[in-house]
């Protein structure tokens, strides 16, 4: 079989599929909306953008079901743009190249996608079925889920009858969830002057590659590589044995939401020292390696490069390098009322020189996450404060609330009853440390009784990312059992 068109579910493979065809990063779904509206219309289903973009989709009930309640369904059409450096791909044009590799559906080299366009694709072959009883149907495919949820953000009330909501953007099957994390975005811009890099200074390429990096919520609690930190501290062990040291210029990691798995640093040293140079980063890598058994991946290489013309000067960067030392990063506290769920977290996500309207800085972009939304403000401006002292600009931006878990959900109780008469076993019911829409969809729809599930995706957020087939064959089971279970 060569195709994921041709896996079972057909019907949801051949959609996500579809998916994989058309360029969708966040911030840029415009394509992607547009085909599925216009696949909504051609169907003859009654489909509209709301003031901000998202899709709302309504299908009538099959014969029979008239009489069940209204079921309201929701994902996002947006998906992380995250590719290895070494391979050629522009999101913004490209299709994702999807392909078998065992029990597994995962790219050539890009994200997949499979977050969240498993759920999108479920959502379509329902309200494309004609043999599959289900009562009154509203979709909601919300935008930009993935760097700010925007379309959840600014949903409205009014559009909407239903009181239950199927959130399909979880992702290990056999699981059933009821509440998440709330998160904030800590940017901060330390300011630099660029200086003449000396004539007798040789110019060096730092670069760590190879990280597992991963969802920055799902994934921070398995003590994974950062690859900002790792950069940091070699510059940082060198610096201590030769201080004329300069960095010209980084680029770590890239999205807020991704673990980082690659850094790239310029720096220069006289040309007498490079031999020791070469000494101290061998040594320094040993150890990085050693300490990170986990990452057996891991690829740091110091290679001469061209002499740039400018460097940060001095005490700036001695400023960046104790900064990126004191920055917070990995689980702050593990939640003391769910067993193995992280409370809250920081991920140093994004650290990059780069000029601004003539100014020369350096951007530093965090996400903070918490189960609780005053632990959430509190880390943030704890994040921020190290910034701060270091003479950054610093701000908490686009902030979203937790969702608090109803565990006397009558939805909850009804999918775990359909579940058991599935599997001969009870669901696993549990709280996420990563951001669903839930909880910004409660505002405007407070009535709303939600429940999130999904298949088994690992790696999302990196290239790495894989859906298994076989759970997305049983999720769609489950979904289309509980679908005909509305009462």
């Amino acid at each position: 079989m060569s195709s994921i068109a041709e896996l079972n579910p057909a019907p949801l493979w051949k959609h996500f599929a579809k998916l994989c065809e058309i360029p969708r990063p966040s911030k840029h779904e415009d394509k992607v909306v547009a085909y599925i509206v216009d696949f909504a219309q051609k169907r003859g289903l009654d489909a509209k953008l709301d003031q901000i973009g998202n899709i709302i989709i309504k299908k009538p009930a099959t014969p029979g079901m008239e009489n069940r309640k209204t079921l309201a369904m929701q994902s996002h059409v947006d998906m992380v743009p995250q590719k290895n450096a070494d391979t050629e791909h522009d999101f913004l044009t490209d299709s994702i190249k999807p392909y078998i590799d065992g029990e597994w559906v995962t790219a050539e080299g890009t994200t997949l996608g499979a977050d969240n366009g498993i759920g999108v694709a479920a959502i379509l072959a329902l309200l494309e079925s004609t043999d599959i009883p289900h009562p009154a149907l509203e979709a909601l495919l919300t935008i930009d889920e993935e760097a700010g949820m925007t379309g959840a953000k600014h949903l409205q009330p009014g559009h909407f009858e239903a009181d239950l909501l199927l959130n399909l953007d979880t992702e290990d099957e056999g699981e059933l969830y009821v509440g998440c994390a709330g998160g904030v975005d800590v940017n901060a811009a330390l300011p630099y002057v660029p200086e003449p890099v000396p004539a007798d200074h040789r110019a060096f390429k730092l670069s760590v590659r190879g990280l597992r990096g991963g969802h920055s919520g799902l994934d921070i609690d398995k003590g994974r590589g950062n690859a900002n930190k790792i950069a940091n501290r070699i510059i940082d062990t060198a610096l201590d044995e030769i201080p004329e040291l300069r960095i010209a210029s980084l680029d770590g990691g890239s999205l807020r939401n991704a673990i980082p798995r690659e850094s790239f640093t310029v720096i220069t040293v006289p040309a007498d020292t490079t031999t020791h140079l070469l000494e101290i980063a061998t040594q320094a890598i040993g150890a990085v390696k050693a300490e990170l058994d986990n990452e057996e991946r891991l690829d740091i290489a110091l290679e001469e490069t061209e002499a740039p013309s400018t460097a940060i000067d001095r005490d700036s960067q001695l400023k960046l390098i104790r900064v990126i030392r004191c920055c917070p990063n990995g689980v702050e506290r593990m939640s003391s009322a769910l067993e193995g769920i992280a409370d809250t977290s920081n991920n140093l996500a994004r650290v990059v020189t780069e000029e601004v309207d003539g100014k020369h800085q350096i951007r530093i972009q965090c996400l903070v996450r918490s189960l609780s939304d005053s632990a959430r403000d509190q880390h943030g401006r704890n994040v921020a404060a190290a910034f701060q002292l270091a003479g950054a600009e610093a701000s908490l931006d686009n902030a979203y609330p937790g969702w608090t878990p109803n565990m006397q959900s009558p939805l909850l109780a009804l999918m775990k009853d359909v579940y058991r008469e599935m599997e001969g076993v009870e669901p696993e019911v549990k709280v996420i440390h990563a951001g669903l829409e839930c909880g910004l969809l409660a505002k405007p729809y407070p009535n709303w009784d939600m429940v999130s599930f999904g298949p088994t995706i690992r790696r999302a957020h990196s290239p790495e990312e894989r859906v298994h087939i076989q759970s997305v064959a049983n999720f769609w089971d489950y979904f289309i059992r509980v679908v005909a279970a509305i009462p």
